[in-house]
């Protein structure tokens, strides 16, 4: 067996290949090891938490509506961060780059990336650049570290009985804007990226309420991450298909393309687990927001193992994770 494109694409075959290179039993180094497979690690050092995540941005094309590979890369490390409830304090930057690169394009990258940092009051402390001969390599790979500091972490697996389910926003924009760049359709404004730093809307959810669990819909889009939340949770989830928040643009360009936004990726969305008490309230501070004006209580998270959508016409159907992402290189 060898490995091919869908062990990177974020579905079930790309989970079988983490499970193989962590071997879980032999990769622990000082009691800190690769367990939960979360969106980052949780360090303790000195009575601190202190989160740390890495992530290689492979985007094509590298510049598309609402962002481009630089605002990616520094958003998808800040989010996986804030996903673990981290506060983002430094992020480091490694570039391999083809030559023939165009330096207009590099300095806009760059002046991407330090927006997005702006946003979130986090630093890029730290890098590295190699350039490698254009037969090599084909355009331009990020890779982006960043550490930050929690006191109470956030995991993935915290889903409770009775947990509603909210996401902040609008599906499938990212995906399907890429997917729809690719093939040359033009939809003017209706359809970009949602790509986003979300730390400060994170901020303001822990601050309205108790959250169980987090996770950022990325790689395999909202159909991986909340089968992946129920399964490591060990609990079923029920979605109302009517409460879900998709745009109507986003829907018909899905359609067009033969895919499910459900299962391509988000780059500035969150989907939270609640306490079912504090659920208006949580979701009245990600409305107050400005990436969080769509954002919709979806489900609740019931006895079971699947996740089951209700949908508009009375019936129901499994929401199954993706086998691999129908929209290769998008983040």
């Amino acid at each position: 067996m060898k490995v091919n494109l869908m062990h990177g694409a974020g579905g079930e075959v790309m989970g079988e290949l983490l499970r193989t290179i962590t071997n879980l039993k032999n990769n622990n180094a000082g009691g800190i090891g690769l367990e939960s497979l979360d969106d980052g690690a949780v360090i303790p050092i000195n009575g601190q938490n202190i989160v740390f995540t890495t992530d290689s941005h492979v985007v094509s094309p590298i510049f598309f509506p609402g962002g481009d590979i630089g605002r990616i890369a520094v958003c998808g490390t800040i989010n996986d961060l804030a996903m673990m409830g981290g506060r983002p304090i430094a992020l480091s930057c490694g570039m391999i780059i083809p030559e023939g690169f165009e330096i207009a394009d590099l300095e806009r990258i760059v002046a991407s990336m330090d927006a997005a940092l702006g946003e979130c009051g986090a630093s890029l402390v730290t890098g590295d650049t190699k350039v490698l001969e254009r037969s090599a390599l084909d355009t331009i790979i990020v890779n982006t570290a960043g550490i930050g500091i929690v006191e109470r972490p956030v995991r993935d697996n915290g889903l409770a009985i009775g947990d509603r389910i909210i996401v902040s926003g609008t599906l499938g924009d990212h995906g399907v804007a890429i997917m729809a760049h690719r093939e040359g359709f033009e939809f003017g404004d209706q359809i970009r990226s949602d790509v986003s730093p979300l730390w400060s809307l994170v901020e303001s959810a822990m601050a309205a309420g108790e959250i169980h669990a987090m996770k950022d819909p990325t790689r395999g889009g909202f159909a991986n991450a909340i089968n992946e939340m129920a399964r490591k949770s060990g609990h079923g989830v029920v979605i109302e298909e009517e409460s879900l928040p998709l745009r109507k643009s986003v829907r018909s360009a899905a359609g067009m393309l033969g895919i499910d936004p459900l299962e391509v990726a988000n780059e500035g969305k969150v989907i939270l687990g609640v306490k079912p008490e504090d659920a208006e309230a949580v979701l009245e501070a990600i409305r107050s927001h400005p990436y969080g004006r769509d954002a919709a209580i979806v489900g609740t998270v019931v006895e079971g193992s699947n996740v089951v959508m209700k949908t508009a016409i009375g019936g129901e159907r499994f929401i199954e994770p993706p086998i691999g992402d129908p929209v290769p290189r998008v983040c």
